[in-house]
């Protein structure tokens, strides 16, 4: 699977040309499903930031783009669907477009609903993260971003890459992301990490990792 994690969806023209690149065609072209399920989780979650994400009305770029189709993959409602239709549906996607809220929340039904232990078998297929969407790719999201408690506790994610993520540095709505925060956040996380803000994306492919930035950014190691 190819990997672009972006802090706050395709925000500017370098990160909309890293998505194209790792498309490998026009996205006027490309079929994405888009995941909400994360919009849910958090503490101040409320119904109306999916149906946002989910109809392009959101200030963080990502459904709106221009899309060929564009399909909801709801996690939560995957257990009770016959797993040989929805896997068929993620297959035949492009992309996967996964929502903002909480990155835990998001990894137990990534987890619950079989779609972490499907991903490692795409390997053409892209995925976007948005925020937490993107942390959840992460080994571990720090104790400053549980909020929702996972039953087995922790603030372990999916692990799929080697770097965790500090989104929405110095962003003028959350006070408490400065770089003094994130280096005290890097400091206790325990492997490399990126301090990122909403003009930055992280490209993942081929093992090869790449910051995309019209911002600022900052690596731990």
């Amino acid at each position: 699977m190819k990997l672009l994690l972006t802090d706050s969806g395709i925000k500017n023209a370098s990160i909309q040309a890293a998505l194209v690149d790792l498309l490998g065609k026009p996205i006027a072209e490309s079929s994405a499903l888009c995941i909400p399920t994360a919009g849910y989780g958090g503490p101040y979650a409320d119904p109306g930031g999916p149906w946002r994400f989910v109809s392009g009305q959101s200030p963080n770029p990502m459904t709106g783009l221009g899309w060929k189709s564009v399909g909801v993959l709801e996690l939560t409602a995957l257990p009770s669907l016959d797993e040989a239709l929805w896997v068929s549906w993620v297959r035949e996607a492009d992309v996967l477009l996964a929502n903002g809220g909480d990155a835990l929340y998001l990894c137990h039904w990534m987890r619950e609903s079989g779609l972490a232990e499907l991903l490692p078998s795409l390997p053409d297929t892209v995925y976007v993260g948005l925020s937490a969407g993107s942390m959840v790719m992460t080994p571990r999201v720090g104790e400053e971003f549980v909020g929702w408690k996972p039953p087995t506790g922790g603030d372990s994610a999916l692990g799929a890459v080697g770097f965790s993520i500090f989104p929405h540095l110095d962003h003028p709505s959350c006070p408490e992301n400065t770089m003094a925060d994130a280096e005290r956040w890097a400091a206790r996380i325990g492997g490399p990490a990126y301090a990122i803000d909403e003009q930055t994306a992280i490209k993942v492919a081929d093992g090869t990792v790449d910051v995309i930035s019209e911002g600022h950014w900052r690596l731990f190691q």
